[in-house]
């Protein structure tokens, strides 16, 4: 059975080069997991977090010991893959980027912003875990200057970005307005009033938009989703801590070349 999943239009009109943004249908975790649990870092069953990367793994049409994620940290880092890794040898770190064909490249979120990178011509794909951390530490350059190593070309690079909590749901601290103001007034676009004194709600996907832009991508695809808002379809780490929930599932977005 494959795995539910949503595409970016923009990657998906690029040839040989396969890509989903996984939903938390189609797999077979139960309770608060339900259902297609993809984070090894979960409470979760292994057997049962191991069988829902298979699925997503056949998905993409990769072998599931081809289907890797990074032991993410909320950091700029990013990593090169060309051969797999096991669950115990994954490096830490917040991007992949490949040119390895037939390897699926993927990162875990479940509210973070998951952004997708390809450049078809190149051969060159990537996939960063972009939370308010990551963005604004600078893992999207980072990810773009890994693939330009590897040989793609910054103007030609489409950067897709799936599900992610939205602003209307995303509400802040005044240290956390402090830090971003502190590095550029400008920042101040990314924040409006909320209900409780001294509190904000955060634009993080207009953020992340905004550090795509700068960075010179002029291929940006934004599917508009929010984690927060569809509890039937995504997992959300900040909807769990509201409702008291022991733990909280994690999607798994990826991409890989054709072989």
């Amino acid at each position: 059975m494959d795995a539910h999943l949503i595409q970016s239009a923009s990657l998906a009109l690029l040839p040989d080069i396969r890509h989903a943004f996984f939903t938390r249908t189609g797999g077979v975790s139960q309770g608060v997991y339900a259902s297609l649990n993809g984070g090894v870092g979960s409470q979760d069953s292994p057997e049962q977090v191991a069988e829902n990367r298979v699925r997503m793994a056949l998905a993409l049409g990769v072998a599931p010991e081809r289907f890797l994620t990074p032991y993410q940290i909320h950091s700029p880092d990013v990593v090169v893959a060309d051969s797999p890794w096991t669950t115990h040898t994954r490096p830490r770190a917040d991007a992949i980027v490949t040119r390895e064909p037939g390897l699926a490249v993927g990162v875990s979120t479940a509210d973070c912003g998951p952004l997708l990178f390809a450049d078809d011509k190149a051969r060159v794909v990537g996939a960063a875990h972009a939370g308010w951390r990551g963005a604004f530490t600078g893992v999207i350059d980072a990810t773009l200057a890994a693939m330009e190593k590897l040989g793609a070309d910054r103007s030609n690079i489409t950067v897709a970005l799936g599900p992610t909590i939205r602003q209307a749901n995303y509400e802040v601290g005044p240290e956390f307005v402090e830090r971003f103001l502190a590095a550029d007034a400008d920042n101040a676009r990314f924040f409006s009033d909320a209900a409780r004194a001294g509190h904000a709600m955060f634009d993080l996907t207009g953020y992340i938009a905004a550090r795509v832009q700068q960075a010179g991508i002029v291929k940006f695809d934004d599917l508009g989703l929010c984690t927060y808002a569809e509890p039937e379809l995504f997992y959300s780490f900040r909807r769990s801590t509201h409702l008291n929930e022991p733990d909280y599932g994690r999607h798994i977005n990826a991409i890989a070349l054709g072989r």
